[in-house]
């Protein structure tokens, strides 16, 4: 028995979208809903939290935050601002708030801007669970367009509607900082995504054109792609682990990941599962097939070197560091463990 035939959680398959034209060589496959479960609907919020990353995207977050005070004012609903100064600090920020029962914590960033911010609340254990929302000002914005939210104005308008869903998050456990740069571990919460492997890779390589916008992460792949670096590891999932070459780790809660790419179609936001498609090792020509055919509308599940699972506990081990990014940053290395805890916070959604 080799070990890519190792005992292993069994891989989803998923079903072709026949009404689909094929495109490199497949339909599109069908979709998970974003949310299995039905929303709850609250009184609107007296007061919002509002956590400003005022860097994120082209620097645009100071003015769509006071765009979004200003008209969560103009409703009637009391607004507290805090801006970061630097990378990560919004973290300690959102674990000095104290917050009442029916406040939301709103976010102006991208989905690395509402990890920090969900880190720092579920890092002081507290039983209540609370309420985020999200108003976007990032480059990818992924969860906000899994949820919907195309706008402040959206954005507003979910807060004032008071419409939640429960959202999963993941638990994950790694060395801070990137290799070279350790320092320790860490503890971190993510609601999005954790990449290992050419997608590190590439979005290290994006980091460094940020001039180029969303562009960025198309020109840092193809470079990732090209370098062809051998990646060895050991996988997994559910206690059940294989070693071997590989090429990427989408380990996903949301459908999309940076530029809005539909890296997991089968994933649900409250579904209580993380889920993780495996890139095996492929030549350069099977790397960009793959990713031609996830540019497709998520075609890359039918790609025969990629298997998709899902799971509720996670590990990722290297003979030497290697880097992992969550929800969109660059900020770890391996070892690496994650747990599923299933709908630990809320998150506000549209009204429709």
């Amino acid at each position: 028995m080799t070990s890519e035939e190792q005992a292993f959680p069994e891989t989803l398959s998923f079903q072709s979208d026949d009404s689909t034209p094929r495109k490199k060589g497949a339909h599109r496959p069908h979709f998970a809903p974003v949310f299995t479960k039905k929303p709850t609907t609250t009184k609107a919020p007296k007061r919002v939290h509002m956590l400003v990353n005022p860097f994120a995207g082209k620097k645009k977050g100071r003015a769509v935050a006071n765009n979004a005070k200003e008209l969560l004012e103009n409703a009637g609903v009391d607004v507290t601002v805090a801006y970061s100064a630097y990378s990560g600090h919004l973290t300690s920020v959102a674990a000095s708030l104290e917050i009442k029962r029916g406040e939301v914590i709103a976010v102006v960033g991208g989905d690395g801007t509402l990890s920090e911010v969900i880190t720092g609340r579920l890092g002081l254990g507290a039983k209540e669970k609370e309420t985020f929302a999200i108003i976007p000002s990032g480059t990818g914005n992924s969860q906000a367009h899994d949820l919907g939210i195309s706008s402040t104005s959206v954005a507003v308008q979910a807060i004032l509607g008071a419409k939640h869903q429960g959202l999963d998050v993941a638990e994950v456990n790694l060395v801070k900082g990137l290799p070279g740069s350790e320092d320790g571990p860490m503890t971190h919460y993510s609601h999005n995504l954790v990449t290992w492997g050419l997608g590190v890779d590439s979005t290290i390589q994006a980091e460094k054109m940020r001039w180029m916008g969303p562009a960025r992460y198309d020109v840092g792949i193809l470079l990732a792609i090209a370098a062809n670096k051998r990646r060895t590891a050991t996988l997994t999932l559910d206690g059940q682990s294989v070693t071997n070459d590989f090429t990427l780790f989408l380990v996903q809660n949301s459908q999309t990941g940076g530029s809005k790419l539909p890296l997991a179609p089968g994933a649900s936001l409250d579904d209580g599962w993380m889920d993780i498609g495996i890139l095996k090792k492929m030549t350069r020509r099977d790397v960009l097939k793959a990713f031609g055919m996830l540019k497709k509308e998520g075609r890359h599940v039918f790609h025969q070197r990629v298997d998709y699972h899902r799971f509720k506990s996670l590990g990722i081990e290297t003979s030497v560091s290697t880097a992992i990014n969550i929800d969109g940053e660059n900020i770890g290395s391996t070892p690496l463990s994650m747990k599923v805890l299933p709908q630990a916070v809320n998150i506000i959604v549209p009204s429709e």
